[in-house]
């Protein structure tokens, strides 16, 4: 996966942000939300591409697992629905790689969202501690979201 000009830029302002003391974050608090909020659109914009790019199979069993979670906002557009007789039959080892990359994405989801509710609390709190722990999370989020997308990436189609 090709570095994403946002998310450097965030990982930049984040560890900055880790030395911060309590009026730096006042300060900044709405330039640093700005800059996350981009890198989290170029990230999610990144993986929806690559997953475009998959196999209409692919989709299809990723779109299930997502619907067997009902966790209907990661589905992807362009799968097509399964036939009329039911499931279509699916390839054991597609379900498999299917499997990983949506675990991926899920602790990549749940490391984004606690990241966020971290932050939110350091600032109800105007806690630095908090604001710093918040950083070193949203850069894990970053690293668990990029991990994310190279086992995404490892399922499309070579070029």
């Amino acid at each position: 996966m090709r570095k994403l000009a946002p998310v450097e830029e965030a990982r930049t302002i984040m560890t900055e942000g880790m030395e911060w003391g309590v009026w730096k974050w006042l300060l900044e608090k709405k330039r640093v939300r700005e800059i996350a909020d981009r890198a989290r659109a170029a990230l999610d914009q990144q993986e929806m591409k690559v997953k475009e790019s998959w196999s209409d199979d692919l989709k299809i069993v990723y779109n299930q697992l997502v619907a067997e979670n009902g966790d209907a906002r990661r589905g992807r557009k362009g799968s097509k629905p399964g036939t009329k007789a039911g499931t279509p039959k699916i390839d054991p080892a597609l379900m498999t790689a299917a499997k990983r990359v949506k675990e991926a994405d899920d602790i990549a989801y749940d490391a984004h969202e606690t990241a966020e509710d971290v932050f939110a609390e350091a600032e109800k709190r105007m806690s630095t501690a908090g604001a710093r722990e918040g950083a070193r999370m949203a850069l894990e989020a970053y690293d668990r979201h990029e991990e994310a997308i190279r086992k995404a990436e490892a399922l499309a189609p070579k070029k």
